[in-house]
């Protein structure tokens, strides 16, 4: 096996890339910025597709793609979100290349676009250009439509997964014929984020809107999933957007009311990436590598099978297969969104057991079996979970007649034990601070800071300038609570969550 994974204590950005790159999840690309998400990590994005998509289905919405390339004038038409993303553009101005000789291949001039065309860092502007043809009378409504798709950014400072160039995510976009309908919607996506993050990623996410500084732009307010990873800092999980009437007024979308009146339609958008692929690392894993909570792991269990001597070969594989077949059959239902449990039998004949079991650690399979000829002596197994290490995760002498509903129960202990377990450090990492020097020294040690602000965008921004520290989120539960801005000293309706992010 490669060498030992950097510990968090000693390079906590060291031991995130050696958990990315040895566990098999991505690679960095030769083109700057962007990555190449191998087999093991697009296997854990196929799984949040299929549960994200079900759970997007089961509140009326449908999948369908918006091109690639957006027209530039398409993007001027929004001024706050053409403001918003025009650093981070990709702009194709040619379509075509020519080869000349003692020069090779160049650009050819005379291929020029008549407009530039942007590389779609979000589709909003496409979408809604398309909608205008689709939208004529409140029978239309709501549009309730979802793309998965790629998208760029350029960014400047990447780290995979986290923040690169290109990467996949899904964007759901809305229009509706009421505000009422559409603020409805918002609140409801988020609500779907937030499920999605405890229930199936085992991630404890806070849940309200966002500042104005930090809404999405062209957005009339922005409400987020906010987690904290162990190293105290926040991740953004997910964002839904309430974009009032603004893209409908910007592409002139148009509905006939019930009365027979013409009005603009109301609109939201909402999504999530690959960057909670990134999110579950830094939440649940460990020095010895990944670990995964069970409802998203592409293997649910490996079974090592253990023998020396020909003899032992071949009853011990038999037994191996046996067990993997009684697992399969269990049906957990809407648990795996009705799909069997992934068991893999490890027979490789050119590996020794022990670097079977940690190639399976490091990848985080969460359930590991061992069985060999005394554990068949015995007519039992030894199982290992992968939230539990060391000797304390082991169970010796599991019955194999029981060994397959046993390893269920382990399943879903686990898939409790991370949400529970990464709730406590980040409860444990929350303080509440009540002045501008208390502020300093907490945010440098990191986690979420619940401080009093007055409201204001200029006492927001100087915060961000002096500590580097953000408005992660305004909880929709936060406690009801008159003070004083932790800068200004001015009044405050209540305290909101900052932190250091990605």
């Amino acid at each position: 096996m490669a060498e030992k994974i950097t510990s968090r204590e000693k390079d906590y950005s060291q031991w995130y890339i050696d958990i990315v790159q040895r566990a098999g999840l991505a690679d960095n690309s030769d083109v700057r910025g962007c990555m190449v998400i191998k087999p093991h990590g697009y296997a854990i994005w196929e799984r949040m597709q299929r549960a994200l998509d079900r759970l997007f289905k089961e509140t009326g919405h449908v999948n369908a793609y918006f091109p690639l390339f957006i027209p530039k004038s398409f993007l001027a038409k929004e001024e706050e979100m053409a403001a918003g993303f025009a650093k981070e553009c990709a702009v194709v101005t040619h379509h075509r290349l020519k080869s000349i000789p003692g020069q090779g291949i160049v650009v050819d001039p005379e291929a020029k676009l008549e407009e530039p065309l942007i590389v779609r860092p979000t589709s909003e502007t496409i979408i809604w250009n398309t909608y205008r043809n689709w939208i004529q009378s409140y029978r239309d409504l709501p549009l309730l439509i979802n793309q998965w798709c790629n998208v760029v950014r350029w960014e400047m400072r990447t780290r995979l997964f986290l923040r690169t160039a290109e990467f996949l995510w899904q964007e759901g976009h809305t229009a509706h014929a009421t505000q009422q309908e559409a603020e409805e919607e918002t609140l409801r996506m988020v609500k779907v984020y937030r499920k999605f993050a405890e229930e199936w990623m085992a991630m404890p996410v806070l849940v309200g809107p966002k500042s104005d500084g930090q809404k999405f732009p062209g957005a009339v307010y922005t409400l987020c999933i906010e987690a904290m990873m162990q190293d105290k800092k926040a991740l953004q999980a997910g964002t839904s957007h309430f974009l009032g009437q603004n893209f409908a007024k910007a592409f002139d979308v148009k509905f006939q009311n019930k009365e027979g009146k013409l009005e603009h339609a109301w609109a939201t958008s909402w999504g999530v990436s690959t960057r909670l692929i990134g999110g579950i690392i830094m939440t649940h894993s460990d020095d010895q590598g990944l670990v995964l909570p069970p409802r998203l792991a592409p293997i649910h269990v490996v079974i090592v099978p253990i023998f020396k001597k020909p003899e032992e070969k071949e009853a011990v594989l038999k037994a191996a297969q046996t067990l993997a077949a009684s697992i399969r059959q269990i049906p957990l239902g809407d648990w795996l969104d009705y799909d069997p449990i992934q068991v893999k039998v490890d027979d490789r004949e050119q590996h020794q057991p022990g670097y079977k079991f940690n190639e399976w650690e490091l990848k985080g399979v969460p359930v590991r079996v061992e069985l060999g000829p005394k554990d068949l002596e015995k007519n039992a197994c030894v199982v290992a979970r992968r939230d539990v290490p060391g000797k304390d995760g082991k169970e010796m002498g599991v019955p194999l007649e029981g060994a397959a509903q046993r390893i269920i129960e382990i399943l879903k202990a686990m898939q409790t034990n991370l949400l529970e377990k990464a709730r406590k450090w980040r409860d444990a990492a929350t303080c509440e601070v009540n002045s501008w020097d208390e502020f300093k020294k907490k945010i440098e040690e990191g986690g979420f800071l619940w401080a009093h602000w007055d409201g204001s965008r200029e006492t927001e921004d100087k915060i961000a300038e002096e500590t580097k520290a953000t408005i992660r989120c305004i909880p929709f539960d936060r406690p009801k609570e008159e003070g004083k801005c932790v800068l200004t000293g001015k009044p405050s309706a209540g305290r909101v969550v900052f932190a250091k992010a990605y």
